[in-house]
Protein backbone atom coordinates (compact mmCIF):
# COMPACT_ATOMS: atom_id res chain seq x y z
CA UNK A 1 0.00 0.00 0.00
CA UNK A 2 1.54 3.32 -0.96
CA UNK A 3 1.96 6.15 1.49
CA UNK A 4 -0.53 8.95 1.06
CA UNK A 5 -1.61 12.07 2.86
CA UNK A 6 -5.31 12.86 2.79
CA UNK A 7 -6.89 16.24 3.28
CA UNK A 8 -3.64 17.91 4.29
CA UNK A 9 -3.66 21.54 5.36
CA UNK A 10 -1.73 23.83 3.02
CA UNK A 11 1.62 24.83 4.45
CA UNK A 12 1.76 21.98 6.94
CA UNK A 13 5.46 21.39 6.38
CA UNK A 14 6.21 25.08 6.83
CA UNK A 15 4.22 25.09 10.08
CA UNK A 16 6.17 22.18 11.44
CA UNK A 17 9.43 23.82 10.42
CA UNK A 18 8.70 26.99 12.36
CA UNK A 19 9.76 25.76 15.77
CA UNK A 20 12.87 24.19 14.28
CA UNK A 21 14.07 27.56 13.01
CA UNK A 22 12.79 29.59 15.95
CA UNK A 23 15.94 28.84 17.92
CA UNK A 24 18.07 30.89 15.56
CA UNK A 25 15.53 33.68 15.05
CA UNK A 26 13.66 34.07 18.36
CA UNK A 27 15.30 37.38 19.19
CA UNK A 28 14.49 38.81 15.79
CA UNK A 29 10.89 37.62 15.89
CA UNK A 30 10.32 38.92 19.41
CA UNK A 31 8.68 35.70 20.63
CA UNK A 32 10.58 35.39 23.89
CA UNK A 33 9.21 34.04 27.12
CA UNK A 34 5.47 34.56 27.13
CA UNK A 35 4.05 31.41 28.65
CA UNK A 36 6.52 29.66 30.89
CA UNK A 37 6.33 26.59 28.65
CA UNK A 38 2.59 26.18 28.97
CA UNK A 39 1.88 25.89 32.70
CA UNK A 40 0.41 22.95 34.55
CA UNK A 41 2.50 20.48 36.50
CA UNK A 42 4.81 20.23 33.53
CA UNK A 43 4.28 23.65 32.08
CA UNK A 44 5.48 25.89 34.82
CA UNK A 45 8.85 27.30 34.26
CA UNK A 46 13.33 28.89 34.28
CA UNK A 47 19.50 32.85 29.63
CA UNK A 48 21.21 34.37 25.21
CA UNK A 49 23.84 32.41 24.23
CA UNK A 50 26.44 31.26 21.94
CA UNK A 51 26.20 28.53 19.40
CA UNK A 52 28.77 26.80 17.33
CA UNK A 53 29.59 24.09 14.94
CA UNK A 54 31.17 20.77 15.74
CA UNK A 55 32.80 18.35 13.41
CA UNK A 56 29.74 18.47 11.16
CA UNK A 57 29.65 14.73 10.65
CA UNK A 58 29.28 13.62 14.25
CA UNK A 59 32.58 11.74 13.90
CA UNK A 60 35.53 11.22 16.19
CA UNK A 61 37.26 14.56 15.60
CA UNK A 62 35.44 16.21 18.50
CA UNK A 63 36.17 13.24 20.73
CA UNK A 64 39.87 13.48 19.97
CA UNK A 65 39.97 17.24 20.37
CA UNK A 66 38.17 17.18 23.71
CA UNK A 67 40.05 14.19 25.05
CA UNK A 68 36.81 12.27 25.66
CA UNK A 69 37.18 8.58 26.24
CA UNK A 70 33.92 6.79 25.55
CA UNK A 71 32.68 3.97 27.70
CA UNK A 72 32.06 0.52 26.20
CA UNK A 73 28.29 0.51 26.66
CA UNK A 74 25.38 2.86 27.28
CA UNK A 75 21.67 2.79 28.09
CA UNK A 76 19.02 5.05 26.57
CA UNK A 77 15.48 5.60 27.86
CA UNK A 78 13.32 7.29 25.27
CA UNK A 79 9.86 8.15 23.99
CA UNK A 80 8.11 5.65 21.75
CA UNK A 81 8.01 8.18 18.92
CA UNK A 82 11.82 8.36 19.08
CA UNK A 83 12.13 4.62 18.45
CA UNK A 84 12.36 4.96 14.64
CA UNK A 85 15.20 7.54 14.58
CA UNK A 86 17.04 6.07 17.56
CA UNK A 87 16.88 2.52 16.19
CA UNK A 88 18.14 3.78 12.83
CA UNK A 89 21.03 5.61 14.50
CA UNK A 90 21.97 2.78 16.86
CA UNK A 91 24.05 0.55 14.51
CA UNK A 92 25.71 3.55 12.89
CA UNK A 93 26.64 5.02 16.25
CA UNK A 94 27.89 1.67 17.54
CA UNK A 95 30.08 1.12 14.50
CA UNK A 96 31.51 4.63 14.59
CA UNK A 97 32.25 4.83 18.31
CA UNK A 98 32.55 1.21 19.45
CA UNK A 99 29.85 1.64 22.07
CA UNK A 100 27.21 -1.03 22.71
CA UNK A 101 23.83 0.74 22.86
CA UNK A 102 20.86 -0.60 24.82
CA UNK A 103 17.56 1.24 24.34
CA UNK A 104 14.25 1.12 26.19
CA UNK A 105 11.28 2.75 24.45
CA UNK A 106 8.27 3.77 26.49
CA UNK A 107 6.02 6.78 26.97
CA UNK A 108 8.02 9.84 28.00
CA UNK A 109 6.33 10.15 31.39
CA UNK A 110 7.06 6.50 32.14
CA UNK A 111 10.62 6.83 30.79
CA UNK A 112 11.22 9.77 33.11
CA UNK A 113 9.77 7.87 36.07
CA UNK A 114 12.30 5.07 35.56
CA UNK A 115 14.92 7.56 36.76
CA UNK A 116 12.96 9.72 39.21
CA UNK A 117 10.81 7.03 40.87
CA UNK A 118 12.39 3.66 40.15
CA UNK A 119 15.98 4.62 40.87
CA UNK A 120 17.30 3.36 37.55
CA UNK A 121 20.26 4.74 35.62
CA UNK A 122 20.37 5.86 31.99
CA UNK A 123 23.02 7.62 29.97
CA UNK A 124 20.51 9.41 27.74
CA UNK A 125 16.89 10.36 28.37
CA UNK A 126 14.92 11.49 25.32
CA UNK A 127 11.37 12.76 25.78
CA UNK A 128 8.71 14.06 23.41
CA UNK A 129 7.97 16.90 25.86
CA UNK A 130 11.06 18.75 27.08
CA UNK A 131 9.11 20.03 30.08
CA UNK A 132 9.27 16.57 31.63
CA UNK A 133 13.05 16.96 31.88
CA UNK A 134 12.90 20.60 32.88
CA UNK A 135 10.35 20.08 35.65
CA UNK A 136 10.81 16.49 36.79
CA UNK A 137 14.45 15.56 36.18
CA UNK A 138 16.22 18.84 36.97
CA UNK A 139 17.82 19.59 39.36
CA UNK A 140 17.87 16.35 41.38
CA UNK A 141 18.60 13.92 38.53
CA UNK A 142 20.19 16.19 35.94
CA UNK A 143 21.74 19.59 35.30
CA UNK A 144 20.84 20.48 31.71
CA UNK A 145 18.83 19.47 28.65
CA UNK A 146 18.56 20.35 24.98
CA UNK A 147 15.59 20.82 22.68
CA UNK A 148 16.55 18.95 19.53
CA UNK A 149 13.49 18.20 17.38
CA UNK A 150 9.78 18.92 16.93
CA UNK A 151 6.62 17.22 15.68
CA UNK A 152 2.88 17.75 15.22
CA UNK A 153 -0.32 15.76 15.72
CA UNK A 154 -2.21 13.92 12.96
CA UNK A 155 -5.01 11.41 12.41
CA UNK A 156 -4.23 8.11 10.69
CA UNK A 157 -6.62 5.48 9.35
CA UNK A 158 -6.97 2.51 7.00
CA UNK A 159 -8.28 2.76 3.48
CA UNK A 160 -11.24 0.67 4.65
CA UNK A 161 -11.86 2.56 7.91
CA UNK A 162 -15.51 3.68 8.23
CA UNK A 163 -15.75 7.07 6.53
CA UNK A 164 -12.28 6.80 4.97
CA UNK A 165 -13.55 7.81 1.56
CA UNK A 166 -14.98 11.04 2.97
CA UNK A 167 -12.56 12.23 5.66
CA UNK A 168 -10.52 15.39 5.08
CA UNK A 169 -8.99 18.25 7.01
CA UNK A 170 -12.33 20.04 6.67
CA UNK A 171 -14.55 17.39 8.23
CA UNK A 172 -12.48 14.95 10.30
CA UNK A 173 -14.47 15.71 13.44
CA UNK A 174 -17.73 14.91 11.66
CA UNK A 175 -16.43 11.50 10.60
CA UNK A 176 -14.88 10.67 13.97
CA UNK A 177 -18.07 11.42 15.90
CA UNK A 178 -20.22 8.95 14.00
CA UNK A 179 -21.74 6.06 15.91
CA UNK A 180 -19.56 2.96 15.98
CA UNK A 181 -16.27 4.76 15.28
CA UNK A 182 -13.36 3.81 17.53
CA UNK A 183 -10.56 6.36 17.97
CA UNK A 184 -7.34 5.23 19.65
CA UNK A 185 -4.62 7.17 21.40
CA UNK A 186 -1.94 6.30 23.92
CA UNK A 187 -2.31 6.66 27.68
CA UNK A 188 -2.09 10.33 28.76
CA UNK A 189 -0.71 9.29 32.15
CA UNK A 190 2.44 7.74 30.66
CA UNK A 191 2.79 9.30 27.20
CA UNK A 192 2.72 12.91 25.96
CA UNK A 193 1.30 11.56 22.69
CA UNK A 194 -1.73 10.57 24.74
CA UNK A 195 -2.32 13.85 26.49
CA UNK A 196 -1.61 15.71 23.27
CA UNK A 197 -4.27 13.63 21.46
CA UNK A 198 -6.81 14.75 24.06
CA UNK A 199 -5.57 18.34 23.73
CA UNK A 200 -6.09 18.15 19.97
CA UNK A 201 -9.73 17.26 20.58
CA UNK A 202 -10.13 19.95 23.25
CA UNK A 203 -8.66 22.70 21.09
CA UNK A 204 -11.12 22.11 18.26
CA UNK A 205 -13.87 23.31 20.59
CA UNK A 206 -11.89 26.38 21.70
CA UNK A 207 -12.24 29.68 19.87
CA UNK A 208 -9.23 30.82 17.85
CA UNK A 209 -9.29 34.10 15.92
CA UNK A 210 -13.03 34.33 16.48
CA UNK A 211 -13.93 30.83 15.24
CA UNK A 212 -13.84 27.23 16.42
CA UNK A 213 -13.94 23.99 14.47
CA UNK A 214 -16.83 22.43 16.41
CA UNK A 215 -19.00 22.81 19.49
CA UNK A 216 -18.75 21.29 22.95
CA UNK A 217 -21.18 18.49 22.12
CA UNK A 218 -18.91 17.40 19.27
CA UNK A 219 -15.93 17.37 21.62
CA UNK A 220 -17.84 15.20 24.09
CA UNK A 221 -18.72 12.76 21.29
CA UNK A 222 -15.06 12.61 20.22
CA UNK A 223 -14.13 11.66 23.77
CA UNK A 224 -16.96 9.12 23.91
CA UNK A 225 -15.59 7.44 20.78
CA UNK A 226 -12.00 7.48 22.08
CA UNK A 227 -10.22 4.60 23.78
CA UNK A 228 -6.79 3.90 25.23
CA UNK A 229 -5.63 0.43 24.10
CA UNK A 230 -2.57 -1.26 25.54
CA UNK A 231 0.82 0.11 24.53
CA UNK A 232 2.50 3.32 23.46
CA UNK A 233 1.92 5.29 20.26
CA UNK A 234 4.16 2.92 18.30
CA UNK A 235 1.77 0.04 19.05
CA UNK A 236 -1.27 1.92 17.81
CA UNK A 237 -0.39 1.46 14.14
CA UNK A 238 -0.62 -2.32 14.44
CA UNK A 239 -3.93 -2.06 16.27
CA UNK A 240 -5.19 0.20 13.52
CA UNK A 241 -4.07 -2.20 10.80
CA UNK A 242 -5.72 -5.15 12.57
CA UNK A 243 -9.07 -3.37 12.67
CA UNK A 244 -9.14 -3.04 16.45
CA UNK A 245 -9.14 0.74 15.91
CA UNK A 246 -10.72 2.76 13.10
CA UNK A 247 -8.63 5.91 13.58
CA UNK A 248 -5.65 6.88 15.71
CA UNK A 249 -4.43 10.27 16.86
CA UNK A 250 -0.66 10.42 17.17
CA UNK A 251 2.42 12.14 15.89
CA UNK A 252 2.77 13.17 12.27
CA UNK A 253 6.22 11.55 12.16
CA UNK A 254 4.61 8.15 12.76
CA UNK A 255 1.91 8.80 10.17
CA UNK A 256 4.40 10.03 7.57
CA UNK A 257 6.62 6.96 7.87
CA UNK A 258 3.71 4.53 7.55
CA UNK A 259 2.03 3.23 4.44
CA UNK A 260 -1.39 4.22 5.73
CA UNK A 261 -3.30 7.37 4.78
CA UNK A 262 -3.52 10.23 7.28
CA UNK A 263 -4.95 13.70 7.79
CA UNK A 264 -2.73 16.71 8.47
CA UNK A 265 -4.59 18.76 11.06
CA UNK A 266 -5.25 22.46 11.36
CA UNK A 267 -2.47 24.45 13.08
CA UNK A 268 -4.89 25.54 15.80
CA UNK A 269 -5.16 21.92 16.99
CA UNK A 270 -1.95 20.14 15.87
CA UNK A 271 0.37 21.83 18.45
CA UNK A 272 2.90 22.67 15.74
CA UNK A 273 3.06 26.46 15.87
CA UNK A 274 5.74 28.15 17.96
CA UNK A 275 4.30 31.64 18.03
CA UNK A 276 2.96 33.55 21.01
CA UNK A 277 -0.57 33.66 19.57
CA UNK A 278 -0.74 29.92 19.01
CA UNK A 279 0.98 29.14 22.30
CA UNK A 280 -1.65 31.12 24.19
CA UNK A 281 -4.33 29.16 22.33
CA UNK A 282 -2.68 25.79 22.99
CA UNK A 283 -2.46 26.64 26.70
CA UNK A 284 -6.28 26.53 26.87
CA UNK A 285 -6.01 22.74 26.73
CA UNK A 286 -5.43 20.88 29.97
CA UNK A 287 -5.42 17.16 30.73
CA UNK A 288 -5.52 15.74 34.25
CA UNK A 289 -3.94 12.32 34.77
CA UNK A 290 -2.77 10.16 37.66
CA UNK A 291 0.78 11.30 36.93
CA UNK A 292 0.03 15.02 36.86
CA UNK A 293 -1.81 17.77 35.01
CA UNK A 294 -0.48 18.73 31.58
CA UNK A 295 -1.12 21.99 29.73
CA UNK A 296 -0.95 22.54 25.99
CA UNK A 297 2.13 24.06 24.33
CA UNK A 298 3.98 23.77 21.01
CA UNK A 299 5.59 20.34 20.69
CA UNK A 300 9.31 20.32 21.52
CA UNK A 301 11.40 17.21 22.25
CA UNK A 302 14.04 17.21 24.98
CA UNK A 303 17.20 15.18 25.51
CA UNK A 304 19.69 15.03 28.37
CA UNK A 305 22.46 13.03 30.00
CA UNK A 306 21.12 12.47 33.53
CA UNK A 307 23.41 13.00 36.50
CA UNK A 308 22.91 9.31 37.37
CA UNK A 309 24.49 8.24 34.06
CA UNK A 310 27.11 5.50 34.27
CA UNK A 311 28.47 6.30 30.79
CA UNK A 312 28.15 10.09 30.60
CA UNK A 313 30.72 10.58 27.82
CA UNK A 314 28.91 8.13 25.56
CA UNK A 315 25.62 9.83 26.45
CA UNK A 316 26.99 13.24 25.52
CA UNK A 317 28.30 11.80 22.24
CA UNK A 318 24.79 10.50 21.44
CA UNK A 319 23.32 13.96 22.01
CA UNK A 320 26.02 15.44 19.78
CA UNK A 321 25.19 12.89 17.09
CA UNK A 322 21.61 14.14 16.88
CA UNK A 323 22.80 17.75 16.86
CA UNK A 324 24.93 17.20 13.75
CA UNK A 325 24.26 16.16 10.19
CA UNK A 326 23.98 12.36 10.55
CA UNK A 327 21.36 12.60 13.30
CA UNK A 328 19.51 15.54 11.74
CA UNK A 329 19.23 13.62 8.48
CA UNK A 330 17.74 10.62 10.27
CA UNK A 331 15.19 12.86 12.01
CA UNK A 332 14.25 14.49 8.71
CA UNK A 333 13.96 11.18 6.91
CA UNK A 334 11.56 9.87 9.56
CA UNK A 335 9.19 12.82 9.61
CA UNK A 336 10.54 14.85 12.52
CA UNK A 337 11.85 18.40 12.20
CA UNK A 338 15.27 18.88 13.84
CA UNK A 339 16.09 22.07 15.72
CA UNK A 340 19.27 23.48 14.17
CA UNK A 341 21.23 24.28 16.21
CA UNK A 342 19.90 22.43 19.22
CA UNK A 343 19.01 24.77 22.08
CA UNK A 344 20.05 24.53 25.72
CA UNK A 345 18.95 26.81 28.58
CA UNK A 346 21.50 29.56 29.09
CA UNK A 347 20.99 29.18 32.84
CA UNK A 348 22.45 25.65 32.56
CA UNK A 349 25.14 26.38 29.95
CA UNK A 350 28.03 25.75 32.35
CA UNK A 351 26.77 22.20 32.99
CA UNK A 352 26.48 21.22 29.30
CA UNK A 353 29.27 18.87 28.11
CA UNK A 354 31.76 20.77 25.96
CA UNK A 355 31.21 18.63 22.86
CA UNK A 356 27.46 19.27 23.08
CA UNK A 357 27.92 22.99 23.71
CA UNK A 358 30.00 23.23 20.52
CA UNK A 359 26.93 22.31 18.46
CA UNK A 360 24.29 24.08 20.60
CA UNK A 361 22.90 27.55 21.18
CA UNK A 362 22.30 28.72 24.75
CA UNK A 363 19.09 30.71 25.05
CA UNK A 364 16.52 31.84 27.59
CA UNK A 365 13.64 30.96 25.28
CA UNK A 366 12.83 29.09 22.11
CA UNK A 367 10.12 31.07 20.41
CA UNK A 368 7.38 31.33 23.06
CA UNK A 369 8.78 28.45 25.13
CA UNK A 370 10.58 29.43 28.31
CA UNK A 371 13.54 27.13 28.90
Amino acid sequence: MSKQRTGGVDGATDRRSFLATAGATAATLGLAGCLGGGGGSDGSTATSGSGGTGTGDGGDATTAASGMELEDSMTIFHAGSLAPPFSTAEPKFEQRHGVDVTREAKGSVASTQKITQQGRSADVLGTSDFRLIRNRVLPEYGDWYAIFTTNSMSIQYREDSPGAEEISADNWWEVLTRDGITIGHSDPAVDPGGYRAVMTQQLGAEEFQGERLYDDATYRKLRENSTVPTGTETNLEGQLESGELDYVIYYQSISASSGLPYVDLQPEVDLSQATSEYARHYAKAEVETDSGTFTGAPIAYGITVPSVAQSPNAGAKWVEYFATEPGRQILNDLGLVPVDPIVVPSSAEDAVPSNVMEVASAQETLGPLEL
